[in-house]
């Protein structure tokens, strides 16, 4: 792994979770695991467990879901569109990219965007008339999935009039609103969800298996090495054996020794399951003024470029190992780092991948005395964009974002002459184990991620800190807990888009672009509220301009 030191710590660490049980207890469902003492906290852990066992229920609807899938071929459907924000829309997500669409199913699109652009791009790319939307959302309530539901309703309104439901599913838990909404519309079908699941360990519940079906992944073989992984794992395996709790409890240990920024190394065709690992790790540990801070993406550098801060997790498909990436982290554990390996047989072990994580995020929580499944400043933001969107209902207007208690500014245009010195104060901050943060409110696509990328390894290089990029709002749901309940070692770097093209949203005064600078805004002061240090770019309405003249602003401090 690394070091001898840490080496020999996790291994102790592992004794005690051996000596707590942690195995037969995690299985047992036992809640005492985690904040054992709080009442409120064992409420919550209590109806949170049904992580474990859901899979199996899955196995059998597979039939019936199987079945449901040859109707839409048969009736001639051709795409699906999934409407959802992070836990509802990660593991389909992940699934499309790695395991794809077989021939004559659905090809799944994922929007989780509020970006107008994005919106506008899913419509394009899909025929509306041969295609099924997919309104996945735990709550029911939740602002995105809701605004992406009412405009896609009504365009099918315009085409099929009182019939449009009929190309709408919905997945939910039991008494929703959604559940009421799509009985109302007349959706096709409502997949009713386990209750005692949160999101972001819904991955192998109808939140990641009917979209799934839809793709045409041969649901029986995934939940096959799901089952394989659960035994791996199982109560009666020594810890030592059991490759879940060796990664949890490194996860834990070394973030409690100050290696706490888990640097994820998922090679090709695995690199997207990182993107849902960062959300069950940001979202699940970073609370109360601790946390492991997911690194994904981040392009392997030489030992020099990396603190005494990091973990490097790689998983690789068996057959596929790149020479590089190996060479790579041979060295990075010479020079004392700690890297762990594991090897996927096939990628359809990627459900049994899902579960291993589950369980490691789990143990890792027990480790750092937190509960790992409450999120209790996701709301934060939340709130604070309902608010500016009733203000905007009202005046028409957001309210502009006023400076720090300070009196320094915290929104500049790409173009302010003033922005330079802003960047190198800024930067000139950062200690040896902060990390950057780049927020990017614009537009998925693969240029823009490119130029993102390159601005994010010059922040890396240059300041020698771990670096994450998510795009906005979707990071709210996945590393905004950890932004503001984890420990303050974050530079907030927001970059906003603006949006010439705006698309409405029906039976609402606010659009999609004036929905995504209100997140926007909504987060950066829910993040100074917190004492975080955070600062906005505004790109303009050229994206890959304004990212350009960034990158040089940087490069030249």
């Amino acid at each position: 792994m690394g070091s001898e030191e840490l080496e020999t710590a996790v291994q102790e660490r592992l004794a005690a979770l051996a000596a707590a049980d942690f195995s037969e207890r995690l299985w047992a469902a036992d809640p005492t695991l985690w904040k054992a003492d709080d009442d409120a906290h064992q409420k919550i852990v209590a109806d949170a467990l049904g992580w474990l066992s859901v899979f199996e229920g899955v196995r059998d609807e597979v039939h019936g879901l199987t079945e449901f899938v040859h109707d839409l071929r048969a009736e001639g459907f051709r795409s699906a569109v999934l409407l959802g924000m992070g836990g509802s829309s990660l593991a389909p997500e992940v699934m499309r990219a790695i395991l794809g669409t077989r021939p004559g199913y659905l090809d799944l699109h994922v929007l989780d965007s509020t970006d107008p652009a994005a919106v506008a791009a899913v419509e394009a790319a899909v025929d509306l008339e041969s295609t099924l939307f997919v309104v996945s959302s735990k709550s029911g309530g939740t602002t995105e999935t809701a605004c992406f539901h009412a405009y896609f309703y009504a365009r099918l309104q315009e085409l099929d009039g009182e019939h449009a439901g009929h190309q709408f599913v919905a997945i939910t838990d039991e008494g929703t609103s959604l559940e009421r909404q799509a009985l109302d519309q007349g959706f096709r079908a409502v997949f009713v969800n386990p209750g005692d699941i949160g999101g972001r360990y819904s991955a192998l519940s109808f939140f990641g298996m009917v979209p799934a079906v839809l793709m045409g992944v041969d649901l029986e073989r995934l939940l096959d090495g799901v089952r394989a992984m659960a035994v791996a794992c199982g109560p009666d395996v020594p810890v030592e054996q059991n490759p879940a709790l060796r990664l949890g409890a490194a996860m834990g240990e070394l973030a409690l020794r100050g290696r706490d920024k888990l640097t994820l190394v998922f090679e090709p065709p695995l690199a997207p399951l990182g993107a849902w690992v960062e959300q069950l790790v940001a979202e699940s540990t970073g609370k109360e003024g601790t946390g492991i801070l997911p690194v994904d993406l981040e392009e392997l550098g030489p030992a020099s470029v990396y603190g005494d801060d990091r973990l490097f997790v790689a998983v690789r498909l068996a057959g596929a190992a790149d020479p590089g990436s190996a060479a790579a982290l041979e060295a990075l554990r010479d020079a004392g780092h700690p890297v762990l390996e594991h090897e996927m047989a096939d990628v359809l072990d990627l459900g049994g991948e899902f579960l291993r994580w589950e369980i490691a995020v789990a143990a890792a929580g027990h480790v750092l005395g937190i509960d790992a499944f409450d999120q209790p400043n996701v709301q934060e933001s939340k709130d604070i964009t309902k608010g500016l969107l009733a203000a905007f209902s009202v005046t028409g207007e957001l309210p502009d974002e006023p400076p720090a208690d300070d009196g320094r500014r915290v929104v500049y245009p790409v173009g302010d002459e003033d922005l330079p010195a802003a960047l190198r104060e800024f930067f000139a901050q950062a200690a040896a184990d902060d990390y950057v943060a780049l927020q990017a409110y614009v537009a998925p696509g693969q240029a823009v991620w490119d130029q993102l990328q390159a601005v994010r390894l010059q922040l890396r290089d240059g300041l020698r800190v771990a670096t994450t990029l998510g795009y906005g709002p979707r990071y709210l749901h996945s590393t905004g807990q950890l932004h503001k309940g984890g420990p303050n070692k974050g530079l907030f770097l927001q970059l906003l888009g603006h949006d010439p093209d705006d698309v409405a949203i029906p039976d609402q005064r606010y659009s999609f672009g004036v929905l995504k600078r209100a997140q926007a805004r909504g987060d950066l002061t829910a993040l100074r509220a917190h004492g975080c240090r955070a600062i906005r770019v505004c790109l303009g309405d050229d994206v890959p301009a304004g990212l350009a003249r960034l990158a040089e602003r940087i490069a030249a401090i």
